[in-house]
């Protein structure tokens, strides 16, 4: 079966995908990357996206599912490397990526997630 690496940095998670999404991978990355985040407590998620070309409206709405079930397990979701093709069928398709920031590259995504937990104002012991 053919899985989605899942790498854990630090407080977060990235999520590199390398290969076209079908539908039986992206239900396999959601169970997997909700196990990941319960297991280690990850308090960000990055899903890097820069290798598809195509993104459907399923893979659209599951990545927002992802994104949902990240937030009510605390964490916060970035997705980055969106190609423009994609971003506009997207946008074509009605598809807004609710609860999911988004950033150019994978050095701009940590940082938005890093700030994102500056924000939150706990303590780096509490995090």
């Amino acid at each position: 079966m053919e899985q989605i690496p899942i790498l854990k940095l630090g407080e977060f998670l990235l999520v590199s995908i390398q290969v076209e999404l079908h539908d039986e991978l992206v239900l396999n990355l959601q169970d997997d990357l909700t196990s990941r985040i319960e297991s280690t407590r990850a308090r960000g998620v990055l899903i890097d996206i820069s290798a598809l070309e195509i993104v459907d409206s399923f893979i659209g709405r599951t990545l927002g599912h992802i994104a949902a079930m990240a937030r009510v397990m605390d964490a916060t979701t970035v997705l980055v490397g969106m190609r423009p093709a994609v971003a506009i069928t997207l946008v074509e398709l009605g598809m807004s990526l609710h609860g999911i920031r988004t950033a150019l590259d994978v050095d701009k995504g940590m940082a938005l997630l890093r700030a994102s937990m500056d924000d939150a104002g706990e303590p780096p012991s509490l995090r």
